[in-house]
């Protein structure tokens, strides 16, 4: 083979290579931010659970979680209970 044609050669190897990782790469690329979109809308990530606590169970931990912001409170304001 000549030297002329054996690097013409060698060239247009190496150029159909860089195509293939150049679109394997943007494949990548594209399917990755259509995952971080995806997590970002909250929609990748494991689901919100279903409300599994009954009414009044609902009511009596929402009155401790305002008693311990109410005594939180009062200790950032310096009183003693």
């Amino acid at each position: 083979m000549t030297e002329p044609m054996m690097w013409t050669l060698i060239s247009a190897v190496s150029f159909a290579g860089l195509v293939v990782i150049t679109i394997a790469a943007l494949k990548g690329w594209r399917d990755w931010i259509a995952l971080q979109r995806l997590s970002l809308q909250g929609h990748g990530a494991t689901p919100e659970p279903a409300s599994g606590l009954p009414a009044s169970a609902a009511r009596i931990e929402l009155a401790d979680l305002r008693e311990r912001v109410r005594k939180l409170e009062a200790i950032a304001a310096g009183v003693d209970l």
